[in-house]
């Protein structure tokens, strides 16, 4: 029989797993946004995004604008690909740790 603990711990592999596929492919997107959209790379500041001293307003921007879908008239077919996928990624890692939750509550409940 298969063990609860170790499908939760199984299942927080697997989110942290998305959690770095998000990461990379959020990297990759501002890196075609750079050279794609310089304006819209300083709008959501994309030198800082991943730095201690980032602003997180204007991080917000881009999940606005990806979660709004605002890129799907841009002129750059690369930056639309990017958006989508970091979209679906972002999509999934937030139901994959929504899950975690509940799985530990449901854990802390039943043990």
């Amino acid at each position: 029989m298969i063990s609860t603990i170790a499908l939760f711990w199984a299942l927080c592999v697997v989110c942290v797993i998305n959690m770095a596929r998000y990461f990379s492919s959020l990297r990759a997107l501002l890196v075609v946004l750079r050279g794609c959209d310089p304006l819209l790379y300083q709008y959501v500041d994309g030198g800082g995004f991943f730095t201690s001293h980032g602003q997180p307003s204007k991080q917000m921007r881009l999940v606005r604008y990806i979660y709004a879908r605002r890129y799907s008239d841009h002129h750059d077919d690369e930056f639309i690909r990017r958006c989508e996928r970091v979209r679906r990624q972002f999509i999934l890692t937030s139901s994959l740790c929504g899950l975690v939750i509940v799985s530990l509550v449901g854990l802390a409940i039943w043990h």
